[in-house]
């Protein structure tokens, strides 16, 4: 089996990156079809729109409408074809750009992906995850190649509230953990090939920028200021656990996020804090070593990351619904089955509140 390493055909981080959004999305067409929220645009319209004057650049705008779903990926593919667009854009959070990834795909034409929010490692990868109307997982949807362009405004993304940061870090405290799982068991990664040594190094960066960097970051993103610790987050957060996650694999932390998605009580809670507290859960499940297990719980607690069930909003604890969290996660074609070891949803159930136990002792 190859050893395959994917990534964006460019990846600029800059700030006030937006307002040159014309001048770089120009290399790919000359009519764009912008998806952003309503919000959004209000907010940062104006910037985009004036970054284009004096060019040859159409710009068209349509609103997201919440979810990454198929119905959703529909509409903006049928948009673009509308307005006779030759590139998409996807300026917001993951779910956004997850739907300008996939509705590229489908109507072949080339994309570019800009966050405002460093809140999770999509951007830079070949995967849109599919939701129900609803917001409950559905499937992965693989795609041909990794986005045209990332462009991260570092100004902007400065400017959120510091919980989407936070919950970046949640998403790439995975990467790591879940890279090791999978090189252990030669599992295939999301571009159908093994993980390399450039995915686990790039997992392990990405790790120890965020032990090193992320409560200092955490600090000035509260302050909605940029430091050079916001830019090394926000370059972990979506670069590093962006190409260390796909190349490396994905295991039991996003298989337990999965599973989370059916508990109601978790809908508000972002996709990185949900994936904060799988990560704690694989490593119970592997076993880890206790200093391991007290470094990431003492990081989430440091920074605001979720480490007991109360935290993500279960406040009363059911057997039922936590063994169907567990059984989701074990789903077949689910990246449960990525871990070095068979693992049953009982496993899973029993990991899920030993992790909740770790986490309240450590509260204690």
């Amino acid at each position: 089996m190859a050893m395959v390493i994917g990534g964006p055909s460019r990846y600029i981080q800059q700030k006030n990156a937006l307002k040159d959004l014309s001048k770089f999305a120009k290399t790919l067409g000359n009519n764009l079809l912008v998806l952003i929220t309503e919000s959004g645009k209000k907010r940062i319209g104006n910037i985009i729109e004036d970054g284009n004057k004096d060019t040859d650049v159409t710009i068209n705008f349509t609103y997201f409408n919440g979810e990454c779903s198929k119905k959703e990926i529909k509409r903006v593919q049928d948009e673009a074809k509308k307005v006779g667009a030759n590139v998409i854009v996807g300026i917001g959070g993951g779910k956004a750009l997850d739907t300008a990834k996939a509705a590229a795909y489908y109507a072949k034409l080339p994309v570019v992906i800009s966050p405002t929010i460093a809140s999770s490692d999509a951007p830079c990868s070949a995967l849109s995850v599919i939701y129900t109307e609803e917001g409950v997982y559905e499937e992965y949807l693989f795609l041909t190649e990794n986005p045209n362009m990332v462009l991260m405004d570092t100004e902007i993304i400065s400017k959120a509230p510091s919980r989407l940061i936070v919950a970046g870090m949640g998403d790439a405290l995975a990467t790591y953990f879940e890279a090791r799982a999978c090189k252990a068991s030669n599992a295939i990664n999301c571009l159908n090939g093994t993980g390399s040594l450039t995915s686990t190094a790039l997992g392990e960066l990405c790790y120890q920028t965020l032990i090193n960097d992320g409560y200092k970051a955490k600090l000035a993103a509260d302050n909605k200021v940029c430091t050079k610790a916001v830019e090394n987050i926000i370059e972990a957060n979506t670069y590093l656990s962006g190409i260390g996650f796909e190349s490396g694999g994905i295991a039991a932390a996003h298989a337990v996020h999965n599973g989370l998605t059916a508990i109601e009580e978790t809908h508000h809670m972002y996709h990185g804090e949900k994936v904060a507290f799988g990560t704690l859960t694989q490593l119970v499940l592997e076993n880890a070593p206790i200093e391991d297990i007290e470094e990431v719980i003492e990081f989430c607690t440091s920074v605001g990351l979720p480490t007991t069930l109360a935290d993500l909003g279960i406040k009363k604890i059911k057997e039922e619904e936590i063994m169907k969290v567990a059984t989701l996660a074990c789903a077949e074609g689910d990246t449960m089955a990525n871990m070095p070891f068979d693992v049953t949803p009982n496993d899973v159930y029993a990991a899920i509140l030993a992790a909740n136990e770790l986490g309240l002792a450590y509260k204690n």
